[in-house]
């Protein structure tokens, strides 16, 4: 069987959004959604310093590689605390969760 050879899609992400944001709504929809991307991205650079693949966290946690994939993605799925928990371990993490006041405006 032949091996198969992947080339990476180059993405830059600073233009994406520049150019997402000319769009209407995108802006609002993007920022509601900040909380979400920063876990995702949080994530990934956990996983990218552990060396490990979807399917290896997958096979850590008992899960599958869509499970991990929905995780990874900054949507509206919303994870239990259990389940970050289980993420964190597997990528060679502590999973830390702090209320931090509201600055006043």
């Amino acid at each position: 069987m032949a091996e198969l050879k992947c080339t990476p899609v180059p993405h830059d992400h600073k233009e994406f959004l520049a150019k997402a944001r000319l769009r209407k709504g995108f802006t609002e929809a993007y920022d509601d959604l900040q909380f979400e991307y920063q876990l995702a991205g949080q994530m990934l650079e956990a996983r990218s310093r552990a060396g490990l693949t979807q399917d290896a966290v997958a096979e850590l946690m008992g899960a599958t590689k869509s499970a991990i994939s929905r995780l990874e993605s900054a949507n509206k799925h919303a994870p239990s605390l259990a389940t970050l928990k289980r993420y964190a371990q597997a990528v060679g993490c502590e999973l830390q969760v702090k209320l931090v006041p509201q600055k006043s405006t």
